[in-house]
C-alpha cells in the first residue's frame, strides 16, 4: 500500500463502525488508513506538522468527519492541513457551511430559493424593528449554531424587545435573522456525495415545538425525495463547493415553492437504530466516499 489517508471521525451513535467499514473499504483498494487523528493533538515543528506520532505531511488526503467536537484550534488546523494536501470536505467549503449567514447568502446568489433573510449591525435595532412589521414572524440564528440551539422565533416586537438584552450581553456584533417559513412542520434531509445523491429522509418536530432537529426534540422518518427536491441539493452542495452535504429543505406554504433552510457540512451517517426501521443508505454512501477519496488522491499524484 503506497498511498495513506488520515480519518478524524465521530464515533458515537455508530460512528465507530462506519469508520471501521471504510477503513476496509480503503484497504481493498491498496490505501492505507490512520485514524483517530484529532487535529486536537496537533504540533507544528517548522515545517511539518504532527498529530500525535502521525507526520500529516506525508499522508495523501484528509478526511475530517466530526461535527460535535470542533474547537478554534481544530479548526485553525484544518486550513494548515488543507494547504499541504486534499480534504474532505476542503476548509473553504467547511467553513462557508458553518456559517449560516455566509450559507444562505451564497445560495441566494446562485438562484436558490432560501428563506428570507438579513444581516445587521448589533446597534441597528431599528432594521430590525424594520424587518419585523414587515414578517410578523422571524426566527433568530446563531450564524454558527448546529442541532437547533439558540434558534429563537420572534413573534411580535414585544418578544423583540425582551430578547434583544439578552442577545447584547453575549457581546453579539451582528444579528440573523430568517423570515419564519409557515411550513407544516417536517424538513426533507438530502444527502449528496461527490455531486450524487445518496438519501433522503424526513425530520418532523415534536408536538411543542417548531424545530425539526433531532437534538431539539424531533424525530425521523422514512421520506421520498422527488427530481426537483434532488435537483435543489445538488445545486446547493455544488454552489457551496462540498463534496459531502447534507441539505435541508422545507416546503413554504406561501410561496409554493421549495426553499433550501441549510446546508451541513457533516452530515450524519443512519445510526443503527435509524437502520432498523429502514434507512439503508449508509452502503450506498460509504462507497461514493471510497470512490472519491481514490480519484482525489490520484488527482493528486
Amino acid at each position: 500500500m503506497d498511498k495513506t489517508i488520515g480519518i478524524w471521525m465521530y464515533q458515537n451513535s455508530g460512528g465507530d463502525k462506519i469508520e471501521e467499514k471504510l477503513v476496509s473499504k480503503l484497504r481493498q483498494r491498496d490505501i492505507k488508513s490512520i485514524t483517530n487523528l484529532n487535529p486536537r493533538y496537533g504540533i507544528a515543528k517548522n515545517k511539518d506538522l504532527f498529530i500525535k506520532e502521525t507526520l500529516i505531511n506525508d499522508l495523501d488526503l484528509f478526511f475530517s468527519y466530526n461535527a460535535g467536537e470542533q474547537t478554534q484550534y481544530q479548526v485553525y488546523l484544518y486550513k494548515i492541513i488543507n494547504n499541504l494536501m486534499p480534504m474532505i470536505n476542503s476548509y473553504e467549503s467547511f467553513t462557508l457551511s458553518e456559517d449560516k449567514f455566509q450559507t444562505t447568502f451564497k445560495l441566494k446568489n446562485s438562484g436558490i430559493s432560501t428563506t428570507d433573510f438579513e444581516l445587521c449591525h448589533r446597534d441597528d435595532t431599528e432594521s430590525l424593528r424594520n424587518i419585523m412589521s414587515q414578517w410578523k414572524k422571524m426566527v433568530y440564528k446563531p450564524v454558527d449554531g448546529w442541532g437547533g440551539v439558540g434558534l429563537t422565533k420572534i413573534e411580535n416586537e414585544q418578544t423583540l424587545d425582551i430578547i434583544l438584552p439578552f442577545l447584547n450581553q453575549a457581546d453579539l456584533r451582528f444579528f440573523y435573522v430568517e423570515k419564519f417559513v409557515n411550513y407544516d412542520n417536517s424538513d426533507f434531509r438530502i444527502d449528496i456525495v461527490d455531486g450524487q445523491f445518496v438519501s433522503c429522509y424526513g425530520r418532523k418536530a415534536s408536538s411543542d415545538d417548531w424545530r425539526t432537529n433531532i437534538t431539539s426534540g424531533g424525530s425521523v422518518f422514512l421520506r421520498e425525495a422527488n427530481d426537483k427536491l434532488v435537483d435543489i441539493a445538488i445545486k446547493a452542495t455544488k454552489a457551496t463547493g462540498l463534496d459531502i452535504a447534507g441539505v435541508d429543505i422545507i416546503y413554504d406554504r406561501d410561496k409554493e415553492e421549495y426553499v433550501v433552510l441549510e446546508v451541513n457540512g457533516i452530515p450524519a451517517f443512519a445510526t443503527p437504530e435509524q437502520e432498523k426501521m429502514g434507512l439503508d443508505f449508509n452502503d450506498k454512501k460509504l462507497e461514493l466516499i471510497t470512490d472519491m477519496i481514490e480519484r482525489k488522491i490520484k488527482d493528486k499524484g
